[in-house]
Formats: structure tokens, sequence, C-alpha cells
């Protein structure tokens, strides 16, 4: 019985397959990034190396992101995803080997005798092996069954890293945003100091008969809307702490939060993009497009299979006996063995429709597969331009900064003085406070295009493999079950 099943599985093993050859289809992207005076200049013609600390260096920042790694919801619920992917795929995959069944039992049975009155029991003892029912696996159907279960699990981890991509960047741009809303706050302070005494003074010479009562309700215009700011400000930290706490999955330490937009731009570093747009073939977004892709190509297989017999065997091997002593003698022993083929004679064509189906599907996984593609390379294009006119843009609103804090400075010396009206100052300590408001704004944009570039790239993602095993994409069937046999053991 063991050698007949053994001859089983070895004949199971060597079926054909009736999957199309995959072949990854050509990117229909460029394969090098714009260029131009807009576009950044990359030195490096390689793949990036990186990993999330390289990019985000604080100290702080980085202890929020693995603190969101561990405990973060969405994640947790893609990495239980995946468990249920593989453990789809072995179930799929326990179909190419026979099932194997023991059995014992007893049945007891009495006839009363007429003459005696006696009622005569018989009992009849069994136990045995069978193969209820396994399909010899000729054309390939079953493999093909398999591999579409291993490409949607290798999908459903590259979904997972996807998700964890998303979750670094969301808390670093979380993190940058609460700098950013913690220096206007500041910006928002010191003008409603500086307001107040503008209001002081110019009540002074009102009430000295210098100044008129127009130069009072202008000073105080600027008070009132810095200390509008002010509310606003204070509503934004608390949401931004609301933010951080759901991203992270537990209550923020506020030692680890910024203290400026300065903080948060210095603490994250520029993102190397290379030459290659082909880099983009290993976001994780892109993996996962490409292994539904490969699901969409081996359910042809099956598809396909399906329109040939299916040979099924049966077997058993077992002893009875009316006694139980006699049991597991040599003359209780007893086997039988069957086959059969079932072939459907009429179907109305479902059969080949179905094989037109999945060809019609693989034919969209196709579509998707290079609109994630393109989604991405306009991801990274949008990225690159955006830095390579970010510094142009940081370095004159510092100019327009230090031009309007020395103008208010003058023009405010100059009303003291008598020389000018309110209405000059009014305007160049509004001008002040714009020009301040705008440079942290531009320094968030900075912080978050370096996030959206780190994003847009695939992150640490090409650095790191799940323990869960993520190969790279190859273009044959074996090295996939390679893979499958060294990360998804039965």
């Amino acid at each position: 019985m063991r050698a007949c099943i053994a001859a089983v599985a070895l004949l199971a093993t060597g079926c054909m397959s009736m999957e199309p050859k995959y072949a990854r289809p050509e990117p229909a992207v460029p394969a090098s990034w714009p260029v131009g005076d807009v576009y950044l200049r990359s030195a490096e013609a390689g793949l990036p190396a990186l990993t999330y600390t390289q990019v985000f260096t604080d100290p702080r920042l980085q202890t929020l992101i693995a603190q969101a790694i561990a405990n973060n919801q969405d994640l947790r619920g893609a990495a239980a995803n995946i468990v249920a992917a593989r453990e789809q795929y072995r179930i799929q995959r326990a179909q190419q080997l026979p099932e194997v069944d023991a059995s014992a039992g007893t049945t007891l049975s009495g006839q009363r005798d007429e003459a005696t009155g006696d009622t005569r029991v018989t009992a009849d003892y069994r136990a045995g092996l069978s193969v209820p029912t396994f399909e010899l696996d000729l054309f390939g159907r079953l493999r093909s069954l398999s591999n579409v279960e291993l490409n949607r699990y290798f999908a459903s981890e590259a979904g997972a890293r996807s998700t964890r991509l998303t979750l670094v960047a969301d808390v670093a741009t979380a993190w940058a945003t609460y700098g950013a809303d913690q220096s206007l706050l500041l910006i928002a302070q010191e003008t409603a100091a500086s307001a107040e005494k503008s209001v002081r003074l110019t009540r002074l010479r009102l009430e000295g008969g210098i100044a008129p009562r127009t130069d009072l309700r202008q000073a105080e215009q600027v008070l009132t809307q810095a200390q509008a700011d002010l509310a606003r400000q204070r509503t934004a930290l608390a949401q931004d702490v609301n933010a951080l706490q759901l991203l992270v999955g537990a209550p923020i330490d506020r030692t680890l939060l910024p203290g400026s937009v300065d903080e948060a731009f210095n603490a994250i570093s520029l993102v190397p993009a290379g030459l290659n747009s082909y880099v983009l073939l290993r976001r994780p977004d892109v993996l996962q497009s490409e292994y539904q892709l490969r699901a969409a190509n081996a359910q042809i297989g099956a598809a396909r299979a399906a329109l040939f017999p299916r040979i099924s065997l049966t077997s058993l091997a077992g002893v009875a006996s009316g006694a139980l002593t006699s049991l597991f003698t040599g003359s209780a022993f007893g086997w039988s063995a069957g086959a059969s083929a079932n072939y459907p004679i009429f179907q109305a064509g479902a059969a080949k429709a179905n094989v037109r189906l999945t060809e019609a599907q693989r034919t969209a996984a196709i579509a998707s597969y290079q609109s994630a593609i393109q989604t991405a390379f306009r991801e990274v294009a949008d990225a690159l331009a955006r830095q390579g006119t970010m510094a142009e843009q940081l370095g004159a609103l510092a100019r327009r900064k230090a031009a309007a804090a020395d103008n208010y400075l003058l023009n405010e010396a100059r009303y003291r003085a008598g020389i000018d009206p309110y209405l000059t100052t009014l305007d160049a300590q509004r001008s002040y406070y714009i020009a301040q408001q705008q440079l942290v704004q531009a320094k968030l944009t900075a912080a978050q295009n370096r996030i959206d570039l780190y994003q847009a790239i695939g992150g640490d993602s090409l650095l790191q493999l799940s323990p869960i095993c993520q190969p790279l994409p190859s273009d044959n069937n074996a090295s996939n079950a390679k893979v499958a046999s060294q990360c998804s053991p039965m």
C-alpha cells in the first residue's frame, strides 16, 4: 500500500502544465527619469538601497515609527491576511497528494433462536487504511491552482509591505506637521506679544493727543489676528497628536515630538532616486500587481486543464474478522482498488468560456500592472520636479523674511519718531508675519517632498525582505516552486 501511494505521488509530480509561459510585460514608462532644469540631478546611477533609519535620522522619529510598526492595527490586519493567504496556498497544494484515512469499527448483530428462545450475538471487527479519491494531475490542473494561490500569497505579502511603507511615511508626515504647527504657534505668540506692545504704545500716544484713534484700531487688528491664530494653532497641535496616536496605536510621549519645523526638516535626509526608472519594478504595490498577474496567468492553465478528463483513484486495504483475536492474522487481510475517469460531454460551451474568461482576466491584470508602474513613475517624477526647485524657493522665502523683518523694524522706528503714519508700520508688520508663516509652510512642503520621494521609490522595501520570505519576481514556475518549498514548508 505504501509503495502504491508513493508511485501514485511520483506519477502526479510528473504531470504536464498547460499554463502559458510567463513573461513580464515591458514597463510602459521611459527607462530613466525626466531630465532638465526643473528636475533634481542625481549622481546615483544604481538602485537606491536605504532603510527608513537612513532617511529619518532623528531618534525620536525612529522611535515613533518603530512603535507604529509594532502596534498599528492596519499593519496587524495586513499580517493576518498574509497568514491566511499562506494557509490557503497550503490547503490547495495538499490536493496534489493523496489523502490517507484510517478507520476502525465493530458491528454487533443479534438473532433470536425460535426453538430455544436464546439470542445469538455475532460481531464483525474491521480496521484499515483507505485513499477515498485521489485525482491524478496529468494535465496540471491542481498544480496550476497551487500556483494561483502561491502568487496570491506573494501578492498579499507585497501588499503588507506597501501598507508598512505607507505607515512609515504617514508617521513621518504627521511628525513633521506637528513641528510646523509648533513653529506657527511660536510665530503667533511672538506676533501677539509684539502687537500688545504696539497697542499699549498707541493707546498712550492717543491719550497724549499724539496719535489718532485709527492708529489704535489698526494696532488692535494685528493683535486680534495673532490671538485667533494662537487658538487655531493650539487646536492643530492637539489634532496632530491625535493623528500620531492613531498611527502609532498607543499614547504619544511628548518628548518624542519636534519643537519646530527646522528640527523636523533637518531630520529627513534627501533620497537618491537613481537614474534607472526600473527601480519601480521593486516597489511593493507594483510587485503586488505583478504577482496578481502571475496568478491570473496560472488560472489560465487550470481552466485549460479542466477541458480534459479527470482520472481518479481509490484504494482500500485492511483486515476484517468476526473475532477480535483473529483480526490481525494473515487470513483477515483484504484490499481493493479502483480507478475512474470523468469527462463532461455537454456543458453548452461553459468550459471553453471559462478559458476565455481567464484570458480576459489576465489582460485586465496586465493593464493593472502597467497602470501601477505608470502611476509610480509619475509620483517619482513629480517628487523629483518639486525637489529640484525646492532649494531655490526656500532661499527666496528666507531672504524675503529677512527683508520683511528689517523693513518692519525701520518702519516702527520711523513711526515712533513721528515720521511715518502707523498704517505703514501696520503693513510692514503684516508682511513680516506672513513671510514667517510662508517660510514655515515651505519647509513643511520640503520635508513632505522628501517623504513623498522616499515612499514613491519604494523606501526600505528595496532592501529588507519580510520574515515570511518575499522573493523578487522570476520568469519560470520552477523558481516559484523552489521558493514555495523554502518559504512555506508543508
